[in-house]
């Protein structure tokens, strides 16, 4: 297939106009589309070396593409998710009229396992909690004292919401009000939703944001504050993703911990895993995580199972030894 017009069917600005639609259509948040941006580059590379493009490639050289990411050690998963992102570029070409077909229709991905989520135990997380709680109280400097208060905020926080750490980190500093009960959290696709706070995460709010306001200059009182709960002289203007998940892997090391086992995500799994451990509707637990689809939320119930079955093997007086 010959495009009409090379320089508005290159492959960059096939990208930059699909990413474009997802933005404004369906709501997808920077993330999203970063990841998008990165794995149809990539897609554009492979097909550059042969000399094709988005719109000349056909189905053989989207199978090649996906044989080279094997070739290059790609997880199943990563390659699922590449396929995804050709599929969906492809569809968005035909319905677009650039392409008059759909080259990426009948192919089908790796066969991949539904694993489970990594989960801790509620007693891992509060020997994480009670580690970073004693941080705060150590004879140190105002400035690592509140370093300290503020992962302790986030970990108080993380664990009491399950927020995306996306969502944590961008917090606005009305989120900490002291009569604060719920906190409006907007998520994926900018969308709103109430999410309650317990007075642990209140209370671990109201701390750091007392050693915060000692630790402003004299100068600066006065003028205004930062919006956001976490700030930070960076690009965004508040703590980075990748900050929070180096000083959690730190804690949970100091804690006892393998740093590998824990991040941001593992704690949301924790909360919901442990929402449901304990009775919580599978529904309410869908409304508080922020997921679209309730058969998101369905992989926690997999980890309930998972235990109810090893608690019966365990111990059931009549189970195999």
């Amino acid at each position: 297939m010959t495009p009409k017009n090379p320089a508005k069917t290159s492959d960059s600005n096939l990208i930059n106009l699909f990413l474009d639609m997802l933005a404004a259509e369906q709501g997808a948040g920077a993330n999203t589309l970063d990841a998008y941006r990165r794995d149809l580059t990539d897609f554009s590379e492979y097909l550059s070396h042969s000399g094709r493009s988005f719109v000349g490639a056909d189905t053989e050289a989207l199978r090649g593409y996906l044989g080279d990411l094997d070739v290059r050690g790609f997880k199943s998963s990563s390659v699922a998710r590449r396929l995804s992102a050709m599929r969906h570029l492809y569809r968005f070409l035909l319905n677009e009229r650039i392409r008059g077909d759909d080259p990426a229709a009948i192919l089908s991905g790796p066969k991949r396992g539904r694993g489970l989520p990594k989960v801790l135990s509620i007693g891992d997380v509060d020997r994480m909690l009670t580690r970073a709680k004693d941080l705060t109280q150590t004879d140190v400097k105002p400035t690592q004292r509140l370093r300290a208060l503020r992962l302790y905020c986030l970990l108080e926080v993380l664990y009491a919401t399950g927020l995306r750490v996306s969502e944590l980190v961008s917090l606005p500093l009305s989120a900490a009000r002291r009569d604060a009960r719920m906190i409006v959290v907007r998520g994926k696709g900018n969308k709103e939703r109430l999410v309650p706070l317990n007075e642990a995460s209140r209370q671990a709010m109201a701390d750091y944001l007392a050693a915060m306001e000692v630790m402003k200059p004299a100068e600066t009182k006065k003028s205004a504050p930062s919006k956001w709960l976490f700030p930070s002289f960076g690009e965004s203007g508040h703590l980075t993703r990748q900050h929070f998940a180096r000083d959690l892997k730190e804690l949970a090391t100091a804690s006892g911990l393998p740093a590998r086992l824990v991040s941001p995500h593992v704690l949301r799994h924790a909360f919901a895993s442990h929402l449901l451990h304990n009775g919580a509707d599978l529904r309410i637990v869908q409304t508080l995580l922020g997921h679209t689809d309730i058969s998101t939320t369905q992989i926690y119930t997999h980890v309930v199972e998972e235990r109810l079955k090893s608690l019966v093997r365990d111990l059931h007086p009549l189970a195999e030894k």
